[in-house]
């Protein structure tokens, strides 16, 4: 049964009552902070307050299931150790102070798309019975998430049907990369599809195309018809003719504004942003307002 009531949406400018970190807690938002949209508005690493990063690595336990896309979080991740400090560290298990991201842990499914349609919801439910300490699941897609408003349909239902059946556990929703159809393409409707959902009903969010449409600047590219390698159409000629992640690098200090790292189907400064965002996202599962 899908919830319905007045939902507070919480973007990245906070709303929210605070936390004290360093008192036990149930890492899922409080239902009374509504929905929790992690989108190109969460980039900025600095604005996490320490002690938020250091709850997340406390207090979370994640299981990330993704294929070469949704690895772009996690290499983004991985660059940002070097370039940031062991803060930011992460494994398998959390030892040594580090957060406890599982990459890839599940048996069965291998994204939100891949074998089928209902794999990985399946393979969530046989893990989490396997590993009760588990309190975070985040799936993301590769392309398959361009497809009908029946299939979205089927991913939320199954998203919510797990919310119900393991209420200790926060869901992370998710929508697909760039597909370079621009604003009235069948892609960006299913994300917005997913949005609404996710709005209207208190879920969390991490909106992976909302992400990859804009540059560190703010600049959006998403009425250009932006692919998931950050090409655009600058003049509306119909032709992929700039790439504003390699033109941001190009104009940027390597090490200083931004750091090299693996992104699979694009470009570092994707998978930077793509870091960043994570944090904002942990810290927020971990209880942090956002303010």
């Amino acid at each position: 049964m899908l919830l319905t009531a007045l939902i507070l949406v919480q973007g990245c400018n906070g709303g929210g009552s605070g936390h004290d970190p360093a008192a036990p807690h149930d890492p899922r938002p409080s239902p009374a902070n509504g929905a929790v949209i992690i989108n190109h508005e969460c980039t900025s690493l600095d604005a996490i307050p320490v002690e938020w990063i250091e709850a997340a690595k406390a207090d979370l336990h994640i299981a990330y299931g993704h294929t070469s896309h949704g690895s772009q979080l996690t290499t983004g991740m991985t660059g940002l150790v070097s370039f940031k400090g062991s803060l930011y560290a992460f494994s398998s298990g959390g030892t040594g102070g580090a957060l406890d991201l599982r990459d890839n842990p599940f048996s069965g499914a291998y994204d939100l798309g891949n074998p089928n349609r209902t794999a990985w919801a399946q393979a969530t439910r046989d893990y989490l019975e396997s590993h009760p300490e588990v309190n975070v699941i985040i799936w993301s897609w590769c392309g398959q998430a361009d497809t009908s408003a029946e299939n979205i349909d089927l991913y939320l239902s199954l998203m919510d049907d797990l919310e119900t059946d393991y209420p200790d556990v926060q869901f992370v929703y998710m929508t697909g990369h760039l597909n370079g159809t621009g604003l009235t393409g069948n892609l960006h409707l299913r994300n917005d599809q997913i949005r609404d959902f996710c709005m209207q009903n208190g879920k969390v969010l991490y909106d992976f195309e909302d992400i990859e449409s804009y540059d560190p600047d703010g600049v959006n590219y998403g009425d250009k018809n932006p692919t998931d390698a950050c090409d655009y159409d600058s003049d509306n000629n119909g032709s992929k003719d700039r790439n504003w992640a390699l033109d941001w690098q190009a104009s940027h200090t390597e090490g200083v504004d931004w750091y090299d790292c693996a992104a699979a189907h694009s470009h570092p400064l994707n998978a930077n942003q793509k870091a960043y965002a994570a944090w904002r996202l942990w810290a927020r599962l971990a209880g942090w307002d956002g303010q």
